[in-house]
């Protein structure tokens, strides 16, 4: 089997929320340049862009050019 097995939206959601707040706390520990925030940042960017492409729909750009 190939690739990671979908995961639900909500599996994903939960996923982000745990990843942000280990973040906070390595943030808080280490500061936010300490090589394992920006490892943290990086996997939730990762999280992030992934909720992004599944679960959120492109808006139309003309929506807005009306005037």
């Amino acid at each position: 089997m190939k690739g990671h097995t979908a995961v639900s939206k909500q599996e994903l959601l939960d996923k982000i929320e745990n990843k942000r707040a280990q973040l906070i706390d390595i943030v808080a520990a280490n500061g936010l340049n300490s090589p394992l925030a920006i490892q943290y940042s990086q996997e939730l960017d990762n999280l992030l862009n992934h909720y992004n492409q599944r679960f959120i729909k492109k808006t139309n750009s003309s929506q807005y050019s009306h005037a």
